[in-house]
C-alpha cells in the first residue's frame, strides 16, 4: 500500500477516536510484513492510565490475527501536527518492527519520516530477558 493510501487509512479512523477528556484524536494505520492494514484509534478513560493509544490498539489487533511483523506505521491526529509515538508506543512497535521500519507522521501536506530504530534506539529486546 502507497503512503498516502495508508494515510487515508489512519485518517478515517479519527472519526472512531472516544477522546472526551483531551479531545486530541489520534489515528494510527500498521501495515503488515504481507501486506494487510489494520487501523486503531486512541481511546481514554476517565483514569487516564488505562487509556489506549492508537497504535497499541492496531498493534493489538494485527496480533490478534497472528501478525508478528510490521512493514510500515502511519500515525495521524486531528491537529495535523506530526505527532509521534510515544514512549510506551514505541516499545511497543519495537516489540514487533526491525529498526528500519518507517514510522510516518502526518503534517497536513506530506509525512515527518522516521524508522522505529531512529525513534527508540537502544530499546529493550528479547533478548536482553534472556528470550
Amino acid at each position: 500500500m502507497d503512503d498516502d493510501e495508508l494515510l487515508d487509512a489512519a485518517r478515517d479512523a479519527l472519526a472512531e477516536a472516544y477522546v472526551p477528556y483531551s479531545e486530541y484524536p489520534v489515528g494510527a494505520a500498521i501495515e503488515t510484513a504481507d501486506g494487510e492494514v489494520y487501523v486503531g484509534t486512541n481511546v481514554e478513560n476517565a483514569n487516564f492510565s488505562n487509556s489506549l493509544h492508537a497504535e497499541e490498539v492496531a498493534v493489538g489487533s494485527a496480533v490478534r490475527d497472528g501478525h508478528r511483523e510490521f512493514a510500515k506505521v502511519v500515525v495521524t491526529s486531528a491537529e495535523r501536527d506530526a505527532v509521534t509515538p510515544c514512549g510506551m508506543c514505541r516499545q511497543t512497535l519495537a516489540e514487533f518492527c526491525d529498526d528500519d521500519v518507517p514510522v510516518l507522521c502526518d503534517t497536513g501536506d506530506g509525512f515527518e519520516r522516521y524508522t522505529i530504530g531512529e525513534l527508540i534506539p537502544d530499546t529493550i529486546t528479547p533478548e536482553m530477558l534472556g528470550h
